[in-house]
């Protein structure tokens, strides 16, 4: 008998989770995929292209909603696995720790990061990726950047909901911006 708790039962309908983001603040993980040198320098940043609800083009990081049940740990590894492919191989420590905790909020001037479908706190790490990568269906491509570019203005500029600014706090995390 395994002690894992049975979270196939826990997915809301789209009525239901429509009705519970108006009414209570939903838990996320975003990860910030990268790839690194022998030394363990970050040397490219992953950034996914995606079609956003409104019709409109943004690169974005991997992220997902935490399930009931659901270890931070297995989240991100299904969000990871479902947005990069299953040959990615992320690198997840086996007790994460997140880098920051973001606030999501439908009014985009509350904290500078915006969902306009709700309020979600989300846990992002930093997660190594050390396989073949394949962007998901939901994806229309994924790039391999260097922290300089996707730090850069023009990178930035592609980003939505404060993501651009997200990666630019994982850089500095991982001492790549001053």
């Amino acid at each position: 008998m395994s002690d894992m708790l049975d979270v196939r039962g826990s997915w809301l309908s789209q009525d239901e989770l429509d009705s519970a983001r108006e009414r209570v603040p939903m838990v996320y993980v975003d990860a910030v995929p990268v790839r690194t040198d022998g030394r363990g320098e970050v040397t490219s940043i992953g950034l996914l292209l995606r079609g956003m609800p409104d019709g409109s083009i943004s690169r974005a990081i991997v992220s997902g909603r935490v399930l009931y049940g659901e270890l931070v740990r297995d989240a991100l590894l299904r969000h990871l696995e479902k947005d990069l492919g299953p040959m990615a191989l992320p690198q997840v420590p086996a007790s994460p720790q997140p880098f920051t905790v973001v606030e999501y909020f439908p009014d985009e001037f509350v904290t500078g990061f915006h969902d306009p479908r709700q309020h979600a706190v989300s846990l992002a790490f930093v997660v190594v990726i050390e396989g073949d990568c394949e962007p998901s269906q939901e994806s229309l491509d994924l790039v391999w950047v260097s922290p300089q570019e996707a730090a850069s203005q023009r990178f930035q500029e592609q980003m939505s909901g404060g993501q651009g600014r997200l990666v630019r706090m994982a850089l500095a995390h991982c001492g790549l911006l001053t």
